[in-house]
């Protein structure tokens, strides 16, 4: 049966069952289908299980984080599984999958750095990073078209316009989560961005939600540096080919100014 708001509201997006297994709540519910998960909470899962394998190896930033989103995430058990591909001394990367059942629903690859203090000269081109168009508090409170229907992935976050319109173009829109994504864990803030991150096609969408869908296959996000803060904002634009394909791109930033890019290439389909 499917959660309406009615119902009381979970206090996290996952719950942890021990052994790389986990249980997502309806926190995690996307816009396309009542029944899957919006895709930004489970990369963000796996994102956490990758930085904990990484932490063995001292190395600590997420550089570069690979979703290849294979089926549809149902709200239900997961499970986890990482490796470690190759580890240096300075960076390692690692591989990653996510099963539901005896599916498996996604693969990952990711690149975590050492992180070293390394003296940088002033007055480089491109430095300081550029800031988010708006602040978080001078941004205003928005909420996604599919908000109230049923409770999922928009009560998971808080949004706030920095410029542009939600799901009306390009925009900058800053994220936070208004609950913990695992049990009462404090989440990473690179956890924080993924959960985010995933969302570029939706907020800079240029098709009209109720007549097509435009769902991404994969996610890749590359940071600069570690994100400081609770609050993650999205710089996004959506390019669309004349095949049913499109590619959606993100700059993504913190409080303090630019922390990276995100990609996600869509398939684009006309509603039935």
């Amino acid at each position: 049966m499917m959660t309406t708001r009615a119902q009381a509201m979970p206090e996290s997006a996952y719950e942890s069952l021990g052994n790389g297994h986990y249980r997502a709540s309806v926190l995690t519910r996307g816009p396309w289908h009542p029944e899957h998960q919006h895709a930004g909470p489970p990369i963000a899962l796996v994102c956490g299980a990758i930085e904990h394998a990484a932490t063995a190896h001292g190395l600590t930033h997420v550089a570069r984080l690979t979703a290849n989103l294979l089926r549809p995430v149902p709200i239900g058990e997961l499970q986890i599984e990482v490796a470690t591909d190759y580890a240096g001394r300075n960076a390692a990367h690692f591989s990653a999958r996510l099963l539901a059942g005896a599916k498996e629903v996604a693969r990952f690859t990711a690149l975590v750095q050492r992180e070293n203090a390394v003296p940088i000269p002033e007055g480089l081109p491109g430095h300081p990073q550029p800031l988010a168009a708006k602040t978080p508090e001078e941004s205003v409170p928005c909420t996604f078209p599919f908000a109230g229907r049923h409770v999922g992935y928009s009560d998971l976050v808080e949004t706030r316009i920095a410029q542009g319109r939600m799901f009306d173009g390009p925009s900058a829109i800053w994220f936070r989560l208004r609950h913990p994504l695992l049990d009462k864990e404090v989440p990473s803030n690179y956890q924080r961005v993924a959960v985010a991150a995933d969302s570029g096609n939706g907020i800079s969408a240029i098709l009209d939600f109720e007549r097509y869908s435009f769902v991404n296959s994969d996610l890749t996000v590359h940071l600069l540096r570690r994100p400081q803060g609770e609050w993650i904002c999205l710089e996004a634009s959506t390019l669309l080919g004349p095949n049913g394909t499109g590619l959606a791109e993100s700059r993504l930033y913190d409080a303090q100014g630019l922390i990276g890019r995100a990609l996600q290439s869509l398939a684009v389909t006309l509603r039935k």
